[in-house]
Formats: C-alpha cells, sequence, structure tokens
C-alpha cells in the first residue's frame, strides 16, 4: 500500500469516527429528555399519591378527635349517672337508718315509760323487783358490741334530758347542781358497793372450786384412782382388772402399789428361809455322839458323873467319827445346792 491510499483511508476513518459520535451524542441527548420527563411524570404521580395520603390522614385524625370527644362525653354522663345511683342509694340508706333509729327510739322510749311505771308501782307496794323474762335475757345477751352501745345512748337521750340554763337563774342553777352532785355521789357508792359484791362473789367463787376440787380428790383416791384424775379437763380412764377379763379394776392404789414391791427378792428369802428350816429339822434329827477321852478323861464330863466303860467309849468314838463324816458330806451338798442357785441367779 501506497502512502497515498493509507491517507485517504485514514482520513476516512476519522471522518467516520466523528459522525458516530455525532450520532451518539444525539441519541443520548434524545433518552435524556425521555428520561427526564418520565422522572417528572413519576414526581408529579409521586406527590398526587402523597396529598391523597395526606388527606386521608388528615380526614382520619379529625374522626378520631370526634371519637374521643365523644367517649369523653358518654363517661362523663356515665360518672354522672353512677354517682347519681349511688347518692340515692346512701340517701335511701341514711332514710332507713333513720327510720330505723326512730323506730328503735320510740320503741325504748315504750319501754323506758313501762319500767318507770312498773318501778313506780313497785315503790307504792313495796314489793320486790320482778325477774326478767329469760327470753329477754337470751336476746340480750346475743346482741353485738355496737348494738348495745347505739341503744345505751338513745336510752341516756331519753332519760337525760337537755337543760335550760338560759331559763333558769341562779337559785335554780344551784339546786340543779346539788341534785347533780347527789346523783353522783349515789352512783359512785352503788358502784364501789357493786364492785365489792363482785369481789366476794369471786372469793366465794374460788372457796367452792377448791372445795371441789377436794372432794373430787378423795373420791378418787376411794375409787384407787390418781388424786387428780377427777380435777382434769376430761374424766380419768376406766382401768380393766386385766386384759384378759372384761372387769374393771376394783382394788386400791396401795394394794396395786403393793403387788410391785419386793419382788423376786422377797421370793428368794422365803425359799431360804424354808430351806433353813428344813436343813434345821435335820441337823436337830441327828444322833448325838460323845467326845473322846483326852489324856484320860473325857471332854465335857462334869462332877459327879459316873465313869464310861471302855466298850462304850470305842462305840461312842466309833459312832460319833460316822456322824461327823455324814454332817460333813451334807454340809457340802449344802453349800453346792447353794452355789447352783446362785448361778442360776
Amino acid at each position: 500500500m501506497s502512502d497515498d491510499e493509507y491517507y485517504e483511508e485514514e482520513t476516512k476513518s476519522n471522518t467516520s469516527k466523528k459522525g458516530d459520535e455525532a450520532f451518539a451524542k444525539a441519541k443520548a441527548g434524545m433518552k435524556k429528555s425521555e428520561l427526564d420527563e418520565q422522572l417528572k411524570e413519576y414526581i408529579n404521580e409521586w406527590r398526587k399519591q402523597r396529598g391523597k395520603e395526606e388527606e386521608e390522614l388528615k380526614r382520619m385524625k379529625e374522626k378520631q378527635a370526634k371519637r374521643k370527644e365523644i367517649r369523653a362525653e358518654q363517661e362523663k354522663k356515665l360518672a354522672q349517672q353512677k354517682k347519681e345511683e349511688e347518692d340515692k342509694a346512701r340517701k335511701e340508706e341514711a332514710e332507713k337508718k333513720a327510720k330505723e333509729a326512730e323506730e328503735k327510739k320510740k320503741r325504748l322510749e315504750e319501754a323506758e315509760r313501762k319500767r318507770q311505771e312498773m318501778m313506780a308501782a313497785q315503790k307504792e307496794k313495796g314489793g320486790k323487783k320482778q325477774q326478767a323474762p329469760a327470753l329477754d335475757a337470751r336476746r340480750e345477751m346475743s346482741k353485738t358490741k355496737e348494738q348495745v352501745e347505739e341503744e345505751m345512748k338513745i336510752s341516756l337521750s331519753i332519760r337525760i334530758k337537755p337543760l335550760d340554763l338560759d331559763a333558769m337563774d341562779s337559785d335554780e342553777l344551784k339546786t340543779k347542781a346539788q341534785q347533780l352532785w347527789d346523783t353522783i355521789v349515789t352512783l359512785e357508792t352503788d358502784k364501789y358497793d357493786y364492785e365489792q359484791r363482785r369481789l366476794a362473789q369471786d372469793y366465794e367463787l374460788k372457796e367452792l372450786k377448791e372445795r371441789q376440787k377436794i372432794q373430787l380428790r378423795n373420791k378418787a383416791i376411794k375409787k384407787g384412782l390418781d388424786p387428780e384424775a377427777f380435777t382434769g379437763k376430761h374424766p380419768p380412764k376406766i382401768r380393766m382388772f386385766s386384759k384378759y377379763e372384761r372387769r374393771t379394776d376394783t382394788r386400791t392404789y396401795g394394794d396395786r402399789k403393793k403387788l410391785y414391791e419386793g419382788g423376786w427378792e422377797v421370793v428368794r428369802a422365803e425359799m431360804l428361809e424354808a430351806l433353813w428350816k428344813e436343813k434345821y429339822d435335820d441337823w436337830q434329827k441327828r444322833p448325838k455322839a460323845k467326845l473322846p477321852k483326852w489324856f484320860g478323861e473325857r471332854p465335857g464330863k462334869k462332877a459327879g458323873d459316873p465313869e464310861t466303860p471302855e466298850g462304850e467309849e470305842d462305840e461312842a468314838g466309833g459312832g460319833g467319827e460316822a456322824a461327823a463324816e455324814e454332817d460333813y458330806e451334807e454340809e457340802e451338798e449344802e453349800e453346792e445346792e447353794e452355789e447352783e442357785e446362785e448361778e442360776e441367779e
């Protein structure tokens, strides 16, 4: 290839390269404008959607606020209604209690009036005070502490009338004060008398309980039981004569106590006593032998006794030796028997 040809080809290739670049730039410009238009469309669509969401959110917030207001009004109405019901119930309860108190007051006033009339009649007759029925006493005992205090207040309000001090002058006030003082002294005197009577009754009850304990102790001792058998909370157990016999034990405490005194020692002492008596009787039955002479004189010879012949002395000496041997053997046997008995014990 010549230089001219090479130059022409190079010139053509540069020209084609520039055209391609221009075409690519034009194409890229077209794509960019399309992308911008698409992006604008997307942005406009997003703004519309966001506006709708904001409107929906705003509408829901307004609806929630309205619901809160409605709920608050309903709760307020319910609270007001509940309060009115409670006030009504409280008022009805107070009216009921007031009515009951009024009825009780009237009843107590009537009872107080009757009591005053009865006391006046008794004072006129000079008789003794009548006993109250047992049913009324039982009813009084079954009342609670609050009921008793309430009735006491009502009764005191009936008995003690309020003083009209404004309408009294000095002399009337002094007279009324003296009357009140006398009443206080009388009440304190009665209180002291009742306290002393209670102390005396407590002492008498204590003395009666001690007497009862002594009687129960004596009764238990007579029956052969423990002295404190009848003084406890529970009755004594029935003591049987034996676990094999269905009859009660009538022996006294002393008899049952003597059953266990001594025991084997007493039995052994009785056995030894009988054995000793038996051996002593055997010993008393033994043949009596005269002692042989000693240096020509018989031992034990008294003054004035005749002389013993020679043959009799020999026989007596032989018989004495045999008897002594028998006694020795018997003593050995007794000792062996006692040793055996001690080993068995």
